[in-house]
């Protein structure tokens, strides 16, 4: 019965994250996190994200924006190590509160006009590459507020999700053998289930690839910022309800 829940959500977050840029780990953690400890949900979602990214962004068949994978994806990496790194100790239900936030106010950003002020450049992607990466290793969901500042860049919407994409693979191949070291034991264990979140993860990155191709250019920010609400208010109650990290 769980293969089967982890299956479903698996499909699922494929499908968004391939519309969004992100979103298999902020559907999938919860899921494991009901029968593994959250840091061990965690680094065994790893595994299916670092394949189904790889995956997203050879399906998309476009190339990243070069200038924001050198400024906000560089610094957005070495942030979401350190964030990993810290996380065993700055592990807080009040980071979730914060980092819902964050995301719901970038959300009403967007709808009413002010993200389109409020672009990126120069020392300002490196820094916001690098708060945004440290602020999701220490909560363990880096994909939501790195979308939520890419917002921030003007690209369209099939460069935004390749961009968000190959940062993505970037801040996993950073942080995976830090979690290898730390839960290689219990990673062991769960190999079976790691193995059917993958393959849920890469049936609903097809899928969802190709709905990308059917959204308007002037609507994909509306949906991007419509999940950041929901995953920002998911981070609030989880924070308040002492879940936080």
């Amino acid at each position: 019965m769980f293969e089967t829940l982890l299956f479903v959500v698996a499909v699922a977050a494929g499908g968004v994250a391939a519309v969004t840029g992100f979103g298999i780990g902020s559907l999938l953690t919860p899921v494991l996190a009901l029968v593994l400890e959250t840091r061990v949900a965690v680094a065994a979602v790893s595994i299916p994200h670092f394949i189904g990214t790889g995956f997203r962004l050879w399906r998309l068949g476009v190339r990243p924006d070069r200038r924001v994978i050198w400024s906000f994806g560089l610094t957005s990496a070495a942030g979401g190590l350190a964030g990993a790194l810290l996380q065993e100790w700055a592990a807080n239900p009040a980071l979730s509160i914060v980092f819902g936030a964050l995301l719901a106010f970038t959300s009403a950003s967007e709808w009413i006009g002010w993200s389109q002020r409020m672009q990126f450049s120069g020392a300002k992607a490196w820094v916001a590459g690098a708060l945004s990466g440290m602020l999701g290793g220490l909560v363990g969901n880096q994909g939501g507020i790195r979308s939520a500042a890419l917002l921030g860049f003007d690209m369209d919407r099939r460069t935004f999700v390749a961009t968000a994409t190959t940062i993505g693979l970037a801040v996993d191949a950073a942080r995976m053998p830090l979690y290898f070291w730390q839960h290689g034991h219990e990673l062991r264990g769960v190999v079976s289930w790691m193995a059917v979140a993958t393959a849920g993860v890469i049936v609903g990155t097809v899928v969802g690839n190709r709905a990308l191709g059917r959204i308007p250019e002037r609507y994909f920010r509306r949906i991007v910022a419509i999940v950041l609400a929901v995953l920002g208010l998911w981070m609030i109650v989880r924070g308040l309800l002492g879940e936080g990290g």
